[in-house]
């Protein structure tokens, strides 16, 4: 099987993050099926968080600000391993990450398409500019958490519907926790 074949296929899985099959990366979202899935929150040593705006092309969600770099764990690929790999084709970078917890959620996006997601989320600290890949991310920013909620509240059309889910899921206190402990 082709490398490019491997990538665009996605782990389905129960609600308890069982794997129960593997589909077709375009075929789950248009259908909705549950998936594995990451997301990452880089923190810099000032406690703000790198946010990573989506290049326009992309399949669904372009130019909308989101967490740090998002993706999908391969068959057979660990969840840590994913990431790791996304984090450096997203942004261009490496840093040791740790998953502190996960997130059920069902999102609508753009394009008539769904998240359905078992997300593992991961934290990580880098304190110097990423290397985006423009076919990912056309930008980005460092924000303190905060700043984020604001933003957020004042403008939630810019932002990806899974970053709000999973923000306001966990709450400004944890995150500020995350941040925190990465200092």
């Amino acid at each position: 099987m082709s490398l490019m074949m491997q990538e665009e296929r996605l782990i389905l899985v129960d609600e308890q993050d069982n794997k129960v099959g593997i589909g077709e990366k375009m075929q789950v979202h248009r259908q909705g099926a549950l998936h594995r899935a990451f997301s990452i929150f880089i923190f810099d040593r000032q406690g703000r968080l790198m946010l990573q705006q989506r290049a326009a092309e992309k399949y669904h969600s372009g130019s909308l600000w989101t967490n740090s770099c998002c993706g999908h764990p391969r068959p057979e690929e660990s969840n840590l391993a994913a990431a790791t790999r996304r984090l450096h084709e997203e942004m261009g970078f490496n840093c040791p990450l740790t998953e502190v917890d996960q997130i059920l959620y069902r999102v609508d996006v753009s394009n008539s398409l769904v998240e359905n997601e078992f997300n593992h989320t991961f934290v990580g600290a880098f304190d110097h500019a990423p290397a985006i890949n423009p076919e990912e991310a056309e930008g980005w920013q460092w924000m303190t958490v905060p700043a984020i909620f604001a933003a957020i509240e004042q403008q939630p059309a810019q932002f990806t519907e899974w970053f709000k889910v999973i923000l306001g899921h966990f709450g400004q206190e944890v995150i500020q926790q995350w941040a925190d402990r990465l200092r």
